[in-house]
């Protein structure tokens, strides 16, 4: 017997609505707006403005920059590719230390760097001062050794505290290719630096693309040590041209050239990576076991492997805490350190905390409903951290500025008083530009973690009567702690090193201990300036040593999360 409702023609199921969904596209749209806006903005018409900075200040500033984004990517490609074999492919004694160690520059921000090395290598600074004793001088006239303050400077400070991000990414390859294809490669004759050559660096090439396009975006990111070695950047130009000149539309337009330098890069690292699941083939193939150096070959390897560690991070180190303690020694701390101090970790923590929410909306969204558009959203919702902090800062500054305007003239009609700059005085457009930047490692680490939850716990809250958002909060949201600590502190750490957003979008008479820094140091009082720098190095470390502790597990979430905002 048939039954009569079978007979009935069924209705398609109404997809349901996903809050999470909605606010993921909010919070895209918060991301791009920056973007929107300085593209906007570049087009209006400005007279022969954009003449000018086409013949005058693009063609220098652009070969300028170019030349500093070849010269340290082929530096941070060498440090980083190379310690990482070296650390891979070797064991001798003092490689476990080297391991880790070799991730310290990493709390060293470039502007830092080029701080302290501009004191350290003066001619009346310590090092010329005992290489002229060595030699017989007794004046800076008779001997003394090239200027930092030029390109080949600013080269080398930037390659040595920025390959860690190539040797994290190459790293991570290597102690993944299979054994199985080395042991090939050597019983067909190969040696070990033919194995190298023809095995192990094309199969790591996309890692290595990787690592390098992160390290060329803080390159570009930098306009603290572009200013203080006299390299005139895009960066520095938008700087300058927004604040000396008080040209926002200016800006604008050369924001939008280093737009066009951002795509390139992206571009670029995508086409290295074509073949990229070719290299990630052998993961799950055993790991080569590292060759046993001894006696000087030993010292030797150590040795190359230490050097980068001491140019990059324990020359500047040894140099801020000895200025430090001097100028403690000398005037104690002053009342301006600790405002900056309070002022820089305040704001931080709340940047910290909205990111980390934002975060896990976006990759919470993406779990609930992966699909092409929810992808998107997430992508969009990443890409503040593919754009410098200077273009995001002009992108940001336009309409909070005119939402400022907004609530001032209706507060002035409908309440009869004066709000003033609402957004922008109490800091609201730092924590946004931060939020914006750094969503990024955020939602990466966060994603990585909830993938780690089988999508069984989701059936199982489901049949238990849990809708998406008690399943959120009740099973996924414990279960990542571990990745949103991580994550969380590797965005706070970020927030206090970021120098550019910070310096264009601060409040009046705020000052945090990056702008402090770089106060000092452009007035030339580097003891000053010597314990704010110590204070961000200290608090740099701080992931550091968790990357060290936890492996390669949080340096994945990082990279993958960079990585995506270049997708």
């Amino acid at each position: 017997m048939v039954d009569p409702a079978s007979t009935l023609p069924r209705r398609r199921a109404r997809p349901t609505f996903n809050g999470w969904v909605a606010f993921a596209f909010a919070i895209a749209c918060l991301a791009t707006l920056p973007v929107l806006t300085i593209i906007v903005t570049a087009m209006a018409d400005t007279g022969t403005l954009w003449s000018h900075i086409i013949a005058e200040i693009l063609p220098k500033a652009a070969r300028t920059t170019l030349t500093l984004l070849i010269g340290t990517g082929i530096l941070v490609t060498i440090i980083g590719t190379g310690t990482a074999w070296l650390v891979t492919a070797y064991d001798f004694r003092g490689r476990a230390i080297l391991e880790w160690a070799l991730l310290l520059p990493l709390a060293v921000p470039t502007y830092i760097m080029a701080y302290a090395y501009m004191d350290i290598l003066s001619p009346l600074g310590a090092i010329q001062g005992i290489i002229r004793d060595m030699l017989g001088y007794t004046s800076p006239r008779q001997f003394r050794l090239p200027d930092i303050r030029a390109m080949w400077g600013a080269i080398m400070l930037f390659g040595f505290v920025l390959y860690p991000y190539v040797y994290l990414t190459t790293r991570m390859m290597f102690l993944t290719q299979a054994a199985s294809l080395v042991e090939v490669s050597r019983t067909l004759g190969a040696t070990r630096a033919g194995v190298f050559w023809r095995v192990a660096l094309p199969l790591a090439r996309p890692a290595i693309a990787v690592g390098v396009s992160l390290a060329l975006m803080e390159a570009l990111n930098d306009v603290g040590a572009s200013q203080f070695l006299g390299v005139r950047t895009l960066t520095a130009s938008v700087y300058t041209t927004w604040i000396v000149r008080t040209d926002l539309p200016g800006a604008a337009q050369i924001a939008v050239a280093m737009l066009l330098f951002v795509v390139t890069l992206v571009m670029l690292e995508r086409l290295a990576r074509r073949r990229q699941r070719f290299a990630a083939g052998a993961q799950r193939a055993r790991a080569m076991a590292p060759h046993r150096l001894g006696g000087i070959r030993a010292a030797v390897a150590f040795t190359l492997g230490f050097l980068p560690i001491l140019i990059g991070f324990v020359g500047p180190f040894a140099y801020l805490a000895i200025a430090a303690f001097r100028r403690i020694e000398f005037a104690g701390i002053s009342p301006y350190i600790v405002r900056a101090a309070v002022n820089t970790v305040s704001v931080s923590l709340i940047a910290t905390g909205l990111v980390l929410l934002l975060g896990f909306i976006v990759a919470y969204a993406n779990r609930t409903s992966p699909n092409i558009r929810t992808a998107g959203f997430v992508r969009l919702s990443t890409l503040g951290y593919a754009v410098p902090g200077t273009v995001l800062a002009i992108g940001i500054l336009i309409p909070v500025a005119a939402f400022d305007r907004f609530i001032d003239q209706s507060a002035r009609q409908w309440l009869g008083f004066s709000t003033g700059l609402l957004i922008m005085g109490s800091g609201g457009a730092l924590v946004y530009a931060y939020t914006a930047r750094f969503l990024a490692i955020a939602s990466g680490g966060i994603e990585a973690g909830l993938s780690r939850i089988p999508a069984s716990y989701d059936h199982a809250a489901r049949t238990l009567g849990h809708g998406r958002s008690a399943s959120a909060f009740r099973v996924h949201l414990p279960l990542s702690r571990t990745a949103l600590t991580a994550a969380g502190l590797l965005v706070f750490v970020d927030c206090m090193k970021e120098l550019p957003a910070t310096l264009l979008l601060r409040p009046l008479n705020f000052e945090s201990l990056a702008t402090l820094l770089y106060g000092e140091a452009a007035r030339g009082t580097y003891e000053d300036a010597a314990l704010a720098a110590l204070i961000i190095v200290l608090i740099g470390m701080l992931p550091v040593f968790l990357l060290a502790r936890t492996g390669s597990r949080h340096a994945t979430e990082k990279v993958s999360g960079l990585s995506r905002a270049q997708q």
